[in-house]
């Protein structure tokens, strides 16, 4: 399940500091993606978007992302 991989790459991202800050690097969510996949995480960027349950908080995400995943 796809949902399953978004929320995962999220709690990693609590745990990791590296990849905390690559996170919130990422100002679209193709680079978002992009960046899962390197951590060994497959999901669709359209998953990503509501009206899906976000799985990322706003302190996670850069200013952007939030704007357009957290609405």
């Amino acid at each position: 399940m796809s949902a399953n991989q978004i929320k995962s790459f999220a709690v990693k991202a609590q745990t990791d500091a590296t990849l905390q800050e690559k996170l919130k690097a990422c100002e679209r969510a193709k680079e978002l993606v992009a960046l899962s996949q390197e951590y060994g995480f497959a999901f669709a960027e359209e998953e990503l978007y509501p009206p899906n349950e976000p799985q990322f908080t706003p302190e996670q995400l850069h200013p952007k992302l939030v704007k357009a995943l957290l609405r």
